[in-house]
């Protein structure tokens, strides 16, 4: 398919409707710009404004001691007194209700992590919209999906210095961009066989946000082929807030071109509209 070949009213009406729900989903009443405060747990019990409860973690996992007169809300039942989360895998948390905020717990980077979400924290109740590039079908690319001998385990840096995440990969991708072949590293994305790609570009920093974003790449056609669609190259949390863990791309995945498609630096960030 051409870029003459694309229906540009369609193109443009799907796109809207991705960008309405990625921008739902950020500003959520416990979406990420609800998040008021990052704690890392450690093994002395600790007490936080935002959450009620002493927490702390050991190699049994997350636990929770609340005074009397405080609750939380676990999987719907009612919960007090001393309540174990229990060990939590990498990438992997649990929503306790409180009133009507959400606390995460959660673990990242090896470290178990708390995250209250409030609905009315000042990032959430002030959000109003994320700059973009207008959607274009020329930053629309076919690529190809080269897979690995066997699924790699990548080491990347995250938003939180000193942190790490490690991810499988699967594979590259390969595409021509701008008269030049490049190549990205991808993850696993959120459906099976689908791609995750995290990168910068010459962009990143100037026009887009400085630290990374990501692209999610359907699974590949039964001969490899993918489909690259920049104007969907969305932010992470880290655009938005510094009290996220997101992950940093590779150093491969540091593309010499501007890829002037997708989301912009958010207005909180000092982007222009």
């Amino acid at each position: 398919m051409t870029v003459q070949d694309i229906d540009r009213v369609s193109f443009v009406q799907e796109w809207e409707q991705w960008h309405r729900a990625h921008e739902a989903v950020l500003a959520a009443p416990h979406g990420f710009l609800a998040i008021t405060s990052l704690h890392w747990l450690s093994s002395e019990p600790t007490r936080f404004d935002d959450a009620p409860g002493a927490w702390s973690t050991s190699a049994d996992g997350v636990v929770v001691d609340l005074a009397e007169g405080e609750e939380l809300t676990v999987d719907g039942t009612a919960v007090r007194g001393r309540y174990e989360f229990g060990v939590l895998a990498e990438r992997t948390g649990v929503n306790a209700g409180f009133g009507d905020a959400v606390i995460e717990v959660a673990k990242r980077g090896g470290h178990d992590i708390l995250r209250p979400r409030h609905p009315g924290n000042a990032l959430r109740t002030a959000f109003t919209r994320t700059p973009v590039y207008a959607p274009d079908p020329r930053w629309l690319v076919t690529g190809h999906f080269v897979p690995f001998d066997e699924p790699r385990q990548v080491t990347v840096g995250a938003a939180v210095e000193g942190l790490e995440h490690v991810y499988d990969s699967p594979g590259r991708i390969e595409f021509e961009l701008a008269g030049a072949v490049h190549r990205l590293t991808a993850f696993n994305g959120r459906d099976p066989g689908s791609l995750s790609v995290l990168f910068t570009d010459r962009t990143s920093g100037v026009t887009t946000y400085a630290a990374n974003r990501s692209l999610q790449v359907a699974a590949p056609d039964g001969e490899g082929r993918v489909s690259l669609d920049f104007n969907r190259a969305a932010n992470l949390p880290c655009a938005y807030t510094d009290l996220a863990t997101c992950p940093l791309p590779p150093a491969e995945n540091r593309l010499p071109v501007a890829v002037e498609a997708g989301e912009r630096i958010p207005l909180e960030r000092g982007g222009q509209p």
